[in-house]
């Protein structure tokens, strides 16, 4: 299957949700061949640079779409890379490359229970898939958030326990996650298990779900959208090495 094309979009507008979450609406001429029903699936935002390489990309999730417009969450933070650092400073009119849409990383929604874990990073694609779980669905979603005032009102069915851990600081131990998901009761019945965070986490919580709990490759997605101390390419040469001995 080929790749489609990056497109140009237009900042439409600009929203800050929360102290550290900022929204992004972007339109334009580009979104006219854009796919429907894109909530969920991620897009690579193109940024140029001043040393004449190719441009610096970062991968996002489509939050919203609309007929003409999507909307894209940055998490905002002292340490800014590049996508944040653009986000805080467009203004509507400004013009980005887009690459994508990629695949949506969805739970199964066939599962007898759902189990999804992540950081802010991850409150996109985890906002995406509770608002797409049918109303009988039910488990839980664990969700770290930087400050008390971060946490939205989320679109989800009543038998999800919705619990948000407040950490301002990232945790290097990657246990902030893990102890609060091990507390919970294990559901019966196959659960469809989702986990997106910061890297020393992710794997901390993989072992949990593949060795303590035995879930087999199709009941599990699992990935680090950062890791403490690295710039997204270090990460994405971290994340590689990792694959390389994960069974």
């Amino acid at each position: 299957m080929n790749r489609p094309a990056p497109r140009t979009l237009k900042v439409i507008n600009k929203t800050q949700l929360s102290p550290h979450m900022l929204r992004i609406t972007l339109g334009g001429q580009g979104l006219d061949s854009f796919p429907a029903e894109q909530e969920g699936a991620y897009i690579k935002l193109m940024f140029a640079n001043d040393k004449g390489t190719k441009p610096t990309m970062r991968t996002y999730t489509v939050r919203h779409q609309r007929p003409q417009e999507i909307d894209v969450d940055f998490v905002i933070h002292d340490a800014d890379g590049p996508a944040a650092s653009w986000a805080k400073q467009t203004q509507p009119n400004d013009e980005i490359t887009v690459g994508g849409p990629g695949p949506k990383k969805a739970v199964d929604r066939g599962a007898d229970w759902f189990f999804m874990v992540g950081d802010m990073t991850a409150l996109p694609a985890i906002a995406s898939n509770l608002a797409a779980l049918p109303s009988d669905a039910r488990g839980y979603a664990v969700i770290e958030v930087l400050d008390q005032a971060d946490i939205p009102n989320l679109q989800h069915p009543d038998n999800i326990d919705v619990h948000w851990l407040v950490n301002p600081q990232p945790d290097p131990s990657g246990e902030t996650l893990l102890s609060f998901v091990k507390s919970l009761d294990w559901l019966p019945g196959r659960v469809s298990a989702w986990a997106a965070c910061e890297f020393t986490s992710m794997r901390k919580l993989r072992q949990f779900f593949k060795q303590t709990q035995a879930l087999e490759k199709d009941q599990l997605y699992i990935s680090s959208y950062w890791k403490i101390g690295l710039n997204e390419d270090q990460h994405k040469i971290e994340k590689q090495q990792d694959a390389v001995g994960v069974a």
